[in-house]
C-alpha cells in the first residue's frame, strides 16, 4: 500500500496555483470582447425567457378570472414581465448603452429596473400583510396607501439623487445613491422576513389535516426564504459596489460578476417565485384578490 506524500506546504502551493489560475480565467473572460458578448447575450436570453413565462402566466390567470380585473396576482406578473423584458433589452444593446451621454443615463437605465423589481416583489409583502391582518380581523384600509406612499418616497429620493448627480457629478453622491438602494433592499428583506414569517407561523396553527394549509405553508416558506435571501445578497453587493471598484456593476465592464450578480438577485428569484406561484386561482368564491385602483 502506498501513501501520497503531500505535506501542508504542498497543499498550500496547490491552493495558491488554483487561486492564480482562477484569477487568470476571470481576467481572460472579462477582457475578451467575444466572451463579454456571450455572457451578456446569455443574460439577455435568460431575462427574455423569464419575461415570456411571466406573460404566459398572466394570460392564463386573465383567462381564468377575467371578472376580477387587475388583482394583486395579475399586477405582480405584469410587473415581473416588464422588469425582465427591460433587462433583456438593456443587456442586448449594452454596447450602445455604454456610450450614452451624460453618464447618468447609464445609471438610470440600470437602476429603474432595480426599483421596479423592488416594487414587484413588495406586492407580495402587501398581499401577505392583507391576508395576515384579515385573518386576525384587523382593518387593512391603511395598507395600500402605505404601500403607495413608501414606493413614492423611494422613487422621489432616487430621482432627486439622479438630478443632483446629473447637475454635478460628485463621487460622494454616486456612493450615496448606491447605499440608498442598499438600504431599500435591506428594507425589502426585512419586510419579507416580518410578514412572511408572521403568515407562516399563523398557518402553522391551522389543522394539520388541512391540505390547503400544507401547500400554502410550503409556498409562503419557500417564497419568504428566496426573497429574503436575494434582497439581502443585493444589499451586501450594493455596499461592495459603492466602495470597491473591482465590484463595479454600473458600467457593465465585469461580465462574469454581472452574470453572477443578476442571476442570484433577479433571474433565479423571479424564475423560482413564478414556478412556486404557478397555481391558478379558483374561478369563483375567492375574496383575497383585490382590484388595484
Amino acid at each position: 500500500m502506498y501513501r501520497a506524500l503531500v505535506g501542508p506546504s504542498d497543499s498550500l502551493v496547490i491552493m495558491m496555483f488554483t487561486i492564480k489560475d482562477a484569477s487568470k480565467w476571470w481576467h481572460i473572460l472579462n477582457d475578451s470582447p467575444i466572451w463579454q458578448d456571450r455572457i451578456f447575450y446569455l443574460l439577455a436570453l435568460l431575462y427574455g425567457l423569464v419575461a415570456i413565462v411571466a406573460m404566459m402566466q398572466l394570460i392564463r390567470i386573465q383567462q381564468r378570472v377575467p371578472e376580477y380585473g387587475w388583482t394583486t396576482q395579475k399586477v405582480f406578473h405584469f410587473l415581473c414581465f416588464q422588469v425582465n423584458a427591460v433587462r433583456c433589452l438593456i443587456f442586448t444593446f449594452r454596447r450602445d448603452i455604454q456610450h450614452l451621454k451624460p453618464e447618468i443615463v447609464q445609471h438610470i437605465l440600470l437602476d429603474v429596473p432595480s426599483l421596479a423589481f423592488f416594487t414587484t416583489f413588495a406586492l407580495l409583502v402587501l398581499f401577505w400583510a392583507e391576508i395576515y391582518y384579515q385573518a386576525r380581523a384587523v382593518s387593512t384600509d391603511g395598507l395600500r396607501p402605505t404601500f403607495y406612499t413608501v414606493n413614492g418616497i423611494i422613487y422621489a429620493i432616487q430621482i432627486s439623487l439622479w438630478v443632483v448627480i446629473w447637475y454635478k457629478h460628485v463621487p460622494f453622491m454616486v456612493i450615496l445613491s448606491k447605499m440608498f438602494f442598499a438600504g431599500v433592499c435591506l428594507f425589502a428583506a426585512l419586510g419579507f422576513l416580518l410578514y412572511g414569517g408572521r403568515l407562516f407561523l399563523m398557518l402553522q396553527r391551522f389543522p394539520v389535516e388541512s391540505k390547503g394549509r400544507r401547500k400554502k405553508l410550503q409556498e409562503v416558506g419557500y417564497v419568504t426564504s428566496i426573497c429574503f435571501t436575494c434582497f439581502l445578497i443585493r444589499c451586501v453587493m450594493m455596499c461592495f459596489n459603492a466602495f470597491n471598484k473591482a465590484a463595479n456593476l454600473d458600467l457593465m465592464e465585469h461580465p462574469v460578476l454581472n452574470f453572477i450578480y443578476y442571476s442570484l438577485v433577479e433571474i433565479l428569484p423571479s424564475a423560482l417565485v413564478l414556478f412556486i406561484l404557478k397555481k391558478l386561482p379558483p374561478k369563483r368564491g375567492i375574496n383575497q384578490y383585490h382590484n388595484i385602483r
